[in-house]
């Protein structure tokens, strides 16, 4: 993720309670999240903590969706 990009305090709270390795990843699901959060709703409103805690939990996107999930949409990064 761009490391010029804003973050609210609770968005650097959650990123910065995760291990390192973990990082990548949640920053990968609230970029993803705020796409469909907006598509969806209009406005880009997410819970960093819960992202955090379902990412600690072992979220991932699973290889063999990912290709199909990623064509569905145009993403932010993914031109």
């Amino acid at each position: 993720m761009n490391e010029n990009v804003k973050r609210t305090e609770k968005h650097e709270q959650a990123r910065r309670s995760l291990p390192e390795n973990l990082v990548p990843i949640f920053d990968a699901f609230v970029a993803d999240y705020k796409f469909f959060a907006t598509k969806h709703h209009g406005l880009p409103y997410v819970s960093y903590v819960v992202l955090a805690e379902m990412v600690t939990a072992g979220w991932r996107l699973v290889a063999s969706q990912k290709e199909e999930y990623l064509s569905k949409d145009e993403r932010p990064g993914n031109k």
